[in-house]
């Protein structure tokens, strides 16, 4: 009840510290639930729970939507990985999934278990009720004299407590119940987890060598080809590269990041289809599978060296923007997943699953708490005073995050870049302590501070009309050209 009140009260308006707010009651649901079951406190039950902690500081310290929701979502993941414990790879795969099902059996659960408790405490309830009641009429009759009497206490209030009218009503009721079911999902889980480990999956039936051995060391020195191409365009200069396929520098930069990427997670694939079906016999099969699939890892690292460094001539040719930051975000986790799994291959594997999802939290927790918008604001800033090349209709529809970059700007840039983000905190209004980000709250500051002029002509020549060719992935436009 306490998480459904606190829901109806704060998630409104936005996110901010209301999440955390909503988070404490349900783990605290979780706990004692768990207690009751008799579960004891494990070292990594606490590894997820601060995980999740953490990801929910994302939308305290940020305003871009993406980030947070990633960081959300990722954060009830963890809460399923805490409450139903495991280490294995049905765990890792489905323990996020299992907090769902309780969704329906925690109502049937919950009702049960207050019946049982108020069978014999009826004469209990009674004076806990009139004490809360005579407690919230006390609280509502002197402060609204005291409101009342007082403007500088009027506003002190209305800042902390949360605007409850009739129009958001609706909303309200909505998530009330969404704290109540998710609360009782979480009880229920932490009593009674389902144990996802016990599923067992038959391991494949091992290949002779020469069958599953042979394509990989093809493929190994089709990788390695690749490579000793990539090595010699770095130590040989890309003018040579360019004058024989007849590429400008931004087509050769923009070409082979995507291929590079699918390259990356097909290799993940065919890795784990090579151990279902590796031979297992002896100590030569293993040596051998160890050989080949290790060649395999360290080949694909420099096909991610390759990627990350053709991403990076893309965005000094045309700027940085959410999909290129995002994109070269997870292929640097995909690196840390091969040496994981090279990691493994030579001490175990019994910590994989956890050490893959510990670093898929981490990265998104990081991606979240380094503002990716305020590092694409900043970045494309930085290349405008280099290069003179600017897309301030790309950069205005960022977040708040970016506007201290953007501060940077002057005249009618400025004003342009700022223009579209100052009218739509204007639309937002005054917004609750709880429902708002620090970033919100700083650029509020410096816009007030500064404020854009709403007349300044938006028609920029200087705008690169190259941009942005994820909208026109053939373009010929190369900004090195004389």
């Amino acid at each position: 009840m306490a998480t459904a009140l606190v829901a109806s009260l704060l998630l409104s308006g936005g996110a901010g510290v209301n999440l955390l707010l909503v988070a404490v009651p349900a783990t605290l649901a979780g706990a004692f639930a768990a207690r009751a079951a008799g579960r004891r406190l494990r070292p990594w039950t606490l590894v997820w729970a601060v995980g999740g902690a953490a990801l929910l500081l994302v939308p305290v310290l940020s305003d871009a939507g993406w980030p947070t929701f990633l960081a959300i979502v990722t954060a009830l993941g963890l809460t399923g990985y805490a409450l139903h414990g495991g280490r294995g790879w049905p765990s890792m795969l489905f323990g996020p999934v299992g907090l769902f099902d309780s969704l329906g059996t925690g109502m049937a659960w919950t009702w049960r278990g207050v019946r049982e408790r108020a069978g014999g405490s009826q004469g209990r309830w009674g004076p806990v009720l009139r004490t809360v009641l005579v407690a919230a009429g006390l609280l509502v009759v002197f402060g609204g004299l005291f409101a009342a009497a007082d403007a500088a206490f009027a506003d002190l209030l209305g800042s902390l407590l949360p605007d409850i009218s009739l129009d958001q009503a609706p909303w309200r009721f909505l998530c009330f119940l969404l704290g109540l079911f998710g609360a009782m999902a979480v009880a229920r889980t932490a009593a009674a987890p389902l144990r996802w480990d016990r599923l067992s999956f038959g391991q494949g039936r091992a290949r002779g060598r020469l069958e599953w051995a042979l394509p990989l060391v093809v493929l190994n020195l089709l990788f390695a080809a690749f490579n000793a191409i990539q090595l010699a365009v770095l130590f040989g200069g890309y003018d040579k590269v360019l004058s024989q396929t007849g590429l400008t520098y931004a087509e050769y930069a923009r070409q082979g990041f995507w291929q590079l990427l699918m390259a990356t997670l097909l290799t993940l694939v065919v890795i784990g289809l090579a151990l279902r079906w590796a031979p297992r016999g002896d100590v030569r099969d293993t040596r051998l599978v160890r050989a080949v699939l290790g060649t395999l890892c360290v080949l694909t690292l420099v096909v991610v060296a390759s990627a990350l460094r053709r991403m990076d001539l893309y965005v000094d040719a045309y700027g940085l923007t959410r999909l290129r930051i995002s994109v070269a975000t997870m292929e640097i986790w995909l690196g840390v997943a091969i040496l994981l799994i090279m990691a493994s291959g030579i001490w175990g594997a019994r910590l994989l699953p956890r050490a893959l999802a510990v670093s898929a939290a981490g990265f998104v927790l990081a991606f979240g708490l380094i503002q990716p918008d305020a590092l694409i604001a900043q970045q494309n800033v930085d290349r405008y005073e280099r290069l003179g090349k600017i897309d301030v209709r790309y950069l205005s529809g960022l977040s708040t995050d970016a506007v201290p970059a953007l501060d940077r700007l002057r005249g009618a840039q400025r004003d342009c870049a700022l223009r579209d983000i100052a009218e739509r905190l204007d639309d937002e209004g005054d917004v609750s302590w709880y429902a708002t980000s620090l970033s919100e709250s700083r650029a509020r500051d410096i816009l007030a501070a500064r404020p854009v002029s709403r007349f300044a002509s938006c028609g920029d020549p200087t705008r690169d009309e190259e941009y942005d060719p994820d909208a026109d992935p053939y373009s010929t436009y190369d900004p090195y050209a004389p």
